[in-house]
């Protein structure tokens, strides 16, 4: 991931906690409500930077094409 596609998805998570306290969500039903509507501010932000620079935040350069060793020790 690069710099803009961790700003998106900590907006996303940010936004679904600042709405998941703003509304006392309890139980799955309400956190995934939560959680959507989170998703859905982060989306419409990534939408319009991408439609205000003419380029897409995540792109295929920013994958990893093999996966890295990682150790279990």
């Amino acid at each position: 991931m690069d710099g803009l596609e961790l700003i998106f998805t900590m907006l996303g998570e940010a936004s679904t906690t600042r709405i998941a306290t703003a509304k006392n969500a309890q139980g799955f039903p309400e956190n995934k409500k939560a959680s959507r509507e989170g998703g859905t501010i982060a989306g419409n932000a990534r939408r319009a930077l991408e439609k205000k620079s003419g380029q897409k935040v995540s792109t295929p350069q920013n994958y990893l094409k093999t996966p890295q060793n990682r150790s279990l020790s």
